[in-house]
């Protein structure tokens, strides 16, 4: 159970954070999507496995990660030996519990001459029946590794898995998952927006569906938003992913500005991720000062699900294809 906050009015939250932080050999990691008061306090801001190949890399006893559970799970996956914390356990992910990982396997078996090349927004246990882990940022070169005649099951986001189907001739047999944020884009909105904004480009979030990614003059993951925005000639950017990004935008190029797309009600509102807003500064605190809630893995699971991050690092790096892969 995650802490309630109570009694902590009187706190400088923000000295607090920083003096556990020092107390507990800890590193706090924000993802991109978390309010601007957390990505400010953060050691590292960034996605999801790039942070936690970060706190690996540290020598951090703790590991305190403000996103969702998914990412905690991966950020204990590499780092076994730390502890790790999540400020609200509650905060899940829409792509995760779009797929069970008993319904993942029973249509694993459905298709055992389909490899499972499987995005990182899934649970420990659909990791650990993948072959290998994808992200925003790697799905592309690891795809452009595997031969045509190679069977796929692509899961669990079909927005994902059908952007690259489309880009790269592929069938991929796709799991029906979708993230509620990058599905609340109205294309119409978005179209009212452009011709507000005739000369600035569009970046979207390969999560959109088809009818917002098709508008866009970028698609890519967040990191990849953020460093087209720094490379952009112009100096405005309409940017199709949820908008906490932006503050990293603001504060990389102050002299820009930044538009998010609309939801269907013409505003951003319904773009804000829920499961990220659930961590806050006060549930950040009592992570720290009781070390709890953890994400506990058991070991043989936790080893199973290395393996297809193993793989992904492995054929993104262009140290082993396809055909160096076993099935889990």
């Amino acid at each position: 159970m995650t802490a309630q906050p109570t009694n902590l009015s009187g706190l400088d939250l923000r000295a607090e954070i920083d003096r556990l932080r020092i107390e507990r050999k800890a590193v706090i990691l924000a993802h991109y999507y978390q309010k601007p008061e957390i990505q400010d306090l953060a050691d590292f801001v960034g996605d999801s496995l790039e942070l936690s190949r970060k706190a690996a890399a540290t020598d951090a006893e703790v590991i305190a990660f403000c996103g969702v559970r998914f990412m905690a799970e991966t950020a204990k996956i590499l780092s076994p030996e730390k502890i790790v914390v999540l400020p609200d356990m509650d905060a899940g992910c829409s792509l995760e519990d779009s797929c069970p990982p008993d319904q993942f396997a029973a249509f694993r078996a459905q298709h055992p001459d389909h490899i499972a090349l499987t995005y990182i927004n899934c649970s420990t246990e659909v990791k650990a029946l993948s072959d290998v882990i994808v992200t925003s940022s790697s799905a592309e070169t690891i795809l452009a590794k595997i031969p045509p005649e190679q069977k796929i099951i692509f899961g669990p986001d079909r927005h994902l898995g059908g952007y690259l189907n489309r880009k790269f001739g592929r069938d991929m047999l796709l799991w029906p998952g979708v993230c509620i944020v990058h599905e609340a884009f109205s294309e119409t909105e978005l179209l009212k927006l452009k011709a507000q904004h005739p000369d600035a480009p569009i970046a979207a979030h390969p999560e959109c569906p088809a009818h917002i990614v098709d508008h866009a003059d970028y698609v890519g993951s967040t990191s990849g938003i953020l460093n087209y925005a720094k490379a952009m000639t112009g100096d405005t950017l309409i940017v199709a992913t949820e908008p906490h990004i932006i503050h990293q935008m603001q504060l990389a190029m102050p002299g820009k500005t930044f538009i998010g797309a609309p939801g269907a009600d013409g505003n951003c509102n319904c773009n804000i991720c829920p499961y990220m807003a659930l961590n806050t500064l006060e549930k950040l605190y009592l992570a720290l000062r009781d070390l709890t809630p953890r994400v506990e893995i058991e070991e043989t699971l936790r080893l199973d699900a290395k393996k297809s991050l193993d793989a992904m690092l492995a054929m993104a790096s262009g140290t082993v294809g396809q055909g160096d892969l076993g099935r889990p």
